[in-house]
């Protein structure tokens, strides 16, 4: 759960049976923030993948413009939009209709300007009030296939200060939430290292380091292992792939509907 004040989720080229388990199911969640219904602090944008092309296009710019519209009231929004390539998918079939002059894969030119015009929507601002409000956003992007390197990945990377990167073996081993932490990275670390001493923990950032080290590690001796078996290993590398089964099974697999998992301030996890 979010600790965003107000949440918009925008179905963008989503199945209609996904969207439907959304509506049905978010009004019978209990929000662990407020301790009322999920969706007073929810709203929902659905836009299923039999709908138009434009309203596929517009539904991205209907949820944001729905963000600011929060977030210049004091708010804290949280933007998710899911998936920006549907919604470029749909940018293509508009441009290839007008005639317009395709770039890498079909995409129009200004994909990644379109793309920069989106994301640079979020962010803090102090309203005419004097409070302040911030929208942050979360777009999903869907390569076919996985591929990294199409446009639609490629332009949002090089825009994005933060990269969450889904795995496809975690999801089948029911590990949730399904990030891989090695392959995942953000470039706002040491901007925000002095924030978290301040009001996380003194060490937080050492901590992190450390943890991500021993993943790393981990994923290492890993491969190893489905080589040669563990046999091959020291006492040493076996302790460290025990570690890194705690840190991944007790620390960082969660469940969303669970009352301790769904939400926590973030120092309970230095405590613990």
């Amino acid at each position: 759960m979010s600790n965003a004040d107000v949440v918009v989720y925008v179905g963008c080229g989503e199945r209609g049976n996904e969207m439907t388990d959304v509506l049905v199911e978010f009004p019978e969640l209990t929000d662990p923030k407020t301790g009322g219904p999920l969706m007073h602090r929810t709203v929902l944008i659905a836009n299923t993948s039999n709908m138009p092309v434009a309203a596929r296009e517009a539904s991205i710019y209907v949820g944001v413009t729905i963000a600011e519209y929060f977030r210049d009231q004091g708010f804290s929004v949280a933007l998710m939009a899911d998936s920006t390539s549907r919604w470029a998918e749909a940018l293509r079939e508009i441009s290839s209709r007008l005639e317009e002059m395709p770039a890498e894969e079909g995409y129009p030119p200004y994909l990644a300007a379109r793309l920069a015009a989106f994301y640079e929507r979020s962010g803090k601002v102090i309203t005419l009030g004097g409070e302040e409000g911030a929208v942050t956003i979360v777009g999903a992007v869907s390569p076919p296939g996985g591929d990294m390197s199409e446009p639609v990945t490629q332009s949002t990377l090089r825009i994005v200060g933060a990269f969450w990167r889904l795995d496809a073996s975690l999801a089948f081993r029911r590990h949730f939430p399904a990030i891989n932490w090695n392959g995942s990275y953000s470039l706002f670390t040491p901007a925000l290292d002095p924030w978290y001493r301040e009001n996380v923990a003194e060490d937080y950032p050492e901590l992190r380091d450390t943890i991500s080290e021993l993943l790393q590690r981990e994923a290492g001796l890993q491969e190893i292992v489905q080589l040669v078996g563990p046999d091959a290993l020291q006492d040493a590398e076996r302790l460290i792939i025990e570690v890194g089964r705690i840190i991944r099974e007790d620390f960082l697999q969660q469940n969303a509907y669970h009352e301790v998992d769904a939400y926590c301030s973030m120092r309970k996890p230095t405590a613990s």
